[in-house]
């Protein structure tokens, strides 16, 4: 196992470098498909926002570069990393991630055609990834100008989109499910742009902005930041987490509506968070 293991990094390293050519950005994953190297600041009683500030390696997709010799080091620093995440939303590509799950009982892929005919667009030829469970990951490209969210199911059942601060399985990481690999003809294209009509579903709509009522201080503007920071695994770990402290601390109902801002930030939906916020009330004994 050890051996394969090694063979197994060997190639995602060797495959994230092939990625950097092309001016992607990547990290290091575990068979989890998580980032492989673990937050410096894990331990911390109350950690702040830290998106590598600190100089230690560990902050995700934070971590993520082109630089050959910056991804040997990361890959050096997590001998067990067995696949590479694409960081979406950077130049040059500015990378915008369609994931088309098929684990839901959705047919996602008639979802996104449905969504085609009514909104008037063509997905061009890109690259597609194959997910070990028979979904896809489409890549396209954005505007630079335009900072797509991430979001779960926003779009329709069973399309996640990874945008900025979210990441991507690359060809050739092997994971606890399987291999994901590009779709035949697809590997040497480039990220297409994506359709303007397309692009237009991707952007949240305009929703009123609660801020952070003056009586939770400085603290409830902390809990926030802390959800704002989350990447993709943590959004509802560090959601529940900051409702628990501000229930704890007496401010949890002045913090519902800007926790919630935070967590749709993240790309969690609105009921997705509700119902963190909820959990976390009846954790603390309060009524949310």
């Amino acid at each position: 196992m050890a051996t394969t293991d090694r063979q197994a990094t060997t190639l995602a390293l060797a495959h994230a470098l092939s990625a950097a050519e092309r001016g992607l950005a990547v990290i290091p994953l575990s068979r989890s498909k998580l980032p492989a190297l673990r937050s410096p600041h894990r331990d911390d009683p109350a950690p702040s926002p830290c998106h590598g500030a600190c100089g230690r390696l560990g902050h995700g997709v934070y971590d993520a570069s082109s630089d050959p010799d910056r991804i040997r080091e990361l890959f050096a620093a997590a001998p067990w990393a067995t696949g590479y995440g694409i960081a979406c939303g950077l130049p040059p590509h500015h990378l915008i991630g369609l994931d088309l799950d098929v684990k839901t009982g959705t047919d996602s892929s008639a979802a996104l055609r449905e969504l085609a005919l009514r909104h008037l667009f063509t997905i061009p030829p890109t690259v597609v990834v194959v997910t070990p469970s028979g979904g896809r990951h489409l890549w396209l490209s954005g505007p630079p100008e335009v900072v797509v969210p991430n979001s779960a199911g926003r779009l329709a059942p069973g399309i996640d989109i990874r945008g900025a601060g979210g990441y991507l399985v690359g060809p050739g990481s092997r994971t606890d499910q399987g291999v994901y690999a590009a779709a035949p003809g697809t590997a040497h294209l480039a990220p297409a742009p994506c359709p303007r009509s397309l692009l237009r579903l991707l952007l949240p709509p305009p929703r009123t902005h609660h801020p952070v009522p003056a009586a939770a201080g400085g603290h409830g503007q902390g809990l926030v930041q802390f959800v704002l920071a989350a990447h993709e695994g943590q959004r509802n770990t560090r959601l529940f987490w900051a409702a628990c402290r501000a229930y704890e601390d007496g401010i949890g109902p002045a913090l519902v509506a800007p926790l919630i801002d935070a967590a749709l930030h993240t790309g969690l939906s609105e009921r997705e968070a509700r119902t963190t916020i909820a959990s976390a009330g009846r954790m603390t004994g309060h009524r949310p």
